[in-house]
């Protein structure tokens, strides 16, 4: 399943991959190295994400690929979206 996030700031974007320690995303706006961004997850587990960035390279496709360390992101929300992005929920 797909999870979205909107952007406080515009613009949205997806998730691609979560580990550990980092989330990978497909975003419409840049985000530069080093930034914190803030967005609101939509779907079924809605939530506030903070993400420190550690890049962000501009695809293709005109999208940009974010990498960065989620902030305040409780165990059980990231435990969820693991499973989500998974496709185990």
């Amino acid at each position: 399943m797909t999870v979205h996030i909107r952007w406080t700031r515009g613009g949205e974007a997806r998730i691609v991959s979560m580990g550990p320690a980092a989330i990978l995303l497909r975003s419409t706006v840049p985000a530069p190295p080093g930034s914190r961004i803030e967005g609101t997850l939509e779907g079924p587990v809605p939530a506030t994400l903070r993400l420190k960035v550690h890049s962000s390279r501009r695809q293709s496709e005109g999208d940009f690929l974010i990498e960065g360390r989620p902030v305040d992101l409780t165990r059980e929300i990231r435990l969820e979206l693991d499973a989500l992005v998974r496709g185990s929920a």
